[in-house]
This record gives C-alpha cells, structure tokens and sequence, in this order.
C-alpha cells in the first residue's frame, strides 16, 4: 500500500502563486508516473499535470504557462509550481501516483486551492 500527502494548498489572490508537495511513502517498489489532478464542486475530477520517470510531462491546456510540475525520485515527492493563478484553478487538488509491477494508482486526501479576491 502507498500512502500519498498532499501540502501547500491554501488562499490566494488572483495572480498569485502556490507550490503544492506530494510525499509518496509506504510499500513502494517503483514509481512509474506522478501526477495531479483537481476537482471542483459538481465537476468531474480533470487532469492538470503529469510526469513520468524518465522525465516527460504534460499538462492540461488551461495551465500550460502557467504550472510546472517535477519531482524528486530520491525522495518520492513530486511538486507543482502555480503562478498566476485565476479564479477557475480553485478546486481541490489531488496528487496520484503508478508504481509498481502492477501498475497500481494510488491517490492521496487532496489539499484544497482557492484563488479569490
């Protein structure tokens, strides 16, 4: 089992910036993938940004610019750098992570975002 915590969301103003933290800890063989995603209130959860082990990310369109996500392998915690943030990225936001020969998808609590004047 995986256990994934989320840190650093919190209030911010637009134009803002945030930096959220994801610790992976537990029976971890290797990480495959790490990722965010966020969810809003009556909306489905929606990817934001992903990285692989080699080093490869994507993002959603709508934080492209905007976002950078990374990691640190040693320390299996993966980072999202916000800047410029807008009203639409509240939501709260969920770190996931695929390890293992099974490629099992674990998901931590979520850390809640509100960008608001």
């Amino acid at each position: 089992q995986v256990q994934l915590v989320e840190s650093g969301g919190g209030l911010v103003q637009p134009g803002g910036s945030l930096r959220l933290s994801c610790a992976a800890s537990g029976s971890i063989f290797s990480i495959y993938y790490m990722g965010w995603y966020r969810q809003a209130p009556g909306k489905q959860r929606e990817l934001v940004a992903g990285i692989t082990s080699g080093g490869s990310t994507n993002y959603a369109d709508s934080v492209k610019g905007r976002f950078t996500i990374s990691r640190d392998n040693a320390k299996n915690t993966v980072y999202l750098q916000m800047n410029s943030l807008k009203p639409e990225d509240t939501a709260v936001y969920y770190c996931n992570v695929i390890s293992g020969v099974t490629m099992n998808s674990s998901w931590g609590q979520g850390t809640q975002v509100t960008v608001s004047s």
